[in-house]
C-alpha cells in the first residue's frame, strides 16, 4: 500500500501502555504487533466488551505474556479510567462510537463516548501523569456533516488544547486517517458477504463517491511512528490512496449487479483530511502532513522551522488525491487481512 509509512524504532520498550477500545479491530491488531515485536513493562487492554476481552485472554495467556492486563471499563467512567491509568506511560486512544448511522440515531450515546469520553481521558491522563497520549481520529472530523464527524472534531480539539491544561507535562497528539480496510463497520466485509450470492445486488450510494483507504497494518505503523516523534498538539495525517466505491464493489464482487440507491443522510460524496482553513498551519513531510495548532505552541512549532509549509489554498481530498489504490492492490490487501471482528 503506502510503502513510505514506517515505524522507526518506537518508544514502547519497557513502557507501560494502555489502549482504549483495545478489543476493536485496531486494538486487536496493535496488541498482536506489540506482543510480537516489543517487550513493554505493562500492556493494558481497556474496553467495555466482556466477551471480546475473554476471547483475547484465551489467546494471550498471562503465563506467556506476564505484562498483559485486560481491564474492563468505559471511557465514560472517569473513576474507572483513573484506576486503569495508574502507572501508565503511554495511552493510545482508539475507543469511539464509529458507525455514522448509529450516531445519527443515538446522538446522546455518541456524545457521551466520543466527546465526554475524550474529556474524561484527558483529565485522568493529566491526573495520573501519563507521558504521551495519541488519539485516533477520522477524515470525517474535517468539515463534518454528520454527528460522528462533529463529535470527533470536538474530541480532536479537546486533545490538542489538553497540552495547555497539562502544562506540557503530558503531551497529547492526534492521528487522522481515512477508512480502514476490513475494520469493524467497513464496507469491504459487507461487499464480500454479498459476493457469496451472485443473485444479490450491491447497493451503492453514488458511482462517483470516493474515500481514503488504509490497511490496518499501515494504520498501526503510522500511529507508532507518530508516537515516536510527537511533541504535543500535532494532528498527523498520512499520505494514503483513494479509491472509488464503485471500483471496490467491482473488484470484490465482480459477478454481482450494482444498484444505485443515492447518498444516505450524513454522507459526503468525497472526504477531506485537510481543508483550506488549516492549510496555513500545515507542513508537508515525505510520507505525511502535520497540522499544527492554531493556538500558540512555541515548542511544537520549533520542530517544523525547517519544514515545507503547504500552499494557502491547499486541500487534501479523496477525489483530488495524487495516490490511488488499484484493484490489484485492494484484492491483495484483503487476502492478507483478517476480516473477522
Amino acid at each position: 500500500m503506502n510503502k513510505s509509512i514506517n515505524n522507526k524504532k518506537t518508544s514502547l520498550e519497557n513502557q507501560s501502555i494502555l489502549i482504549t477500545g483495545g478489543t476493536g479491530s485496531f486494538g486487536k491488531s496493535l496488541l498482536e504487533l506489540i506482543t510480537k515485536q516489543y517487550q513493554p513493562k505493562r500492556l493494558v487492554i481497556f474496553s467495555r466488551d466482556e466477551q471480546k476481552q475473554y476471547s483475547l485472554a484465551q489467546k494471550y495467556k498471562i503465563k506467556d505474556f506476564p505484562y498483559l492486563r485486560f481491564f474492563l471499563g468505559d471511557v465514560r467512567d472517569r473513576e474507572r479510567l483513573d484506576m486503569a491509568l495508574s502507572g501508565i506511560d503511554i495511552v493510545i486512544h482508539a475507543a469511539a462510537m464509529k458507525i455514522v448511522t448509529s450516531a445519527e440515531y443515538n446522538p446522546f450515546e455518541c456524545i457521551r463516548t466520543n466527546v465526554i469520553g475524550a474529556e474524561n481521558l484527558v483529565r485522568s491522563c493529566i491526573n495520573k501523569n501519563v507521558k504521551k497520549v495519541i488519539a485516533i481520529s477520522t477524515d470525517k472530523a474535517v468539515n463534518p456533516i454528520n454527528l460522528y464527524g462533529a463529535s470527533k472534531l470536538a474530541a480532536d480539539k479537546i486533545f490538542v488544547a489538553a497540552n495547555h491544561l497539562s502544562q506540557r507535562k503530558t503531551n497529547f497528539s492526534v492521528v487522522r486517517y481515512g477508512n480502514v480496510i476490513g475494520s469493524r463497520g467497513s464496507i469491504i466485509p459487507y461487499f464480500l458477504n454479498i459476493a457469496k450470492d451472485k443473485n444479490l445486488n450491491i447497493p451503492l450510494t453514488d458511482p462517483e463517491m470516493t474515500r481514503f483507504w488504509i490497511s490496518v497494518e499501515d494504520g498501526i505503523k503510522f500511529v507508532l511512528s507518530c508516537l515516536n516523534t510527537m511533541c504535543g498538539g500535532e494532528i498527523f495525517i498520512p499520505k494514503i490512496p483513494s479509491m472509488k466505491l464503485i471500483d471496490i464493489a467491482k473488484s470484490l464482487a465482480p459477478n454481482n449487479k450494482i444498484k444505485i440507491i443515492g447518498i444516505r443522510p450524513g454522507e459526503k460524496l468525497h472526504e477531506i483530511m485537510i481543508n483550506k482553513d488549516d492549510a496555513k498551519y500545515t507542513f508537508e513531510l515525505h510520507d505525511r502532513f502535520v497540522v499544527l495548532p492554531s493556538i500558540s505552541f512555541g515548542e511544537t512549532y520549533k520542530m517544523f522551522e525547517d519544514k515545507k509549509n503547504v500552499m494557502n489554498d491547499f486541500e487534501y481530498t479523496s477525489d483530488k488525491n495524487n495516490l490511488w489504490l488499484t484493484k490489484t492492490d485492494l484484492v491483495n490487501i484483503v487476502k492478507k487481512t483478517s476480516l473477522t471482528n
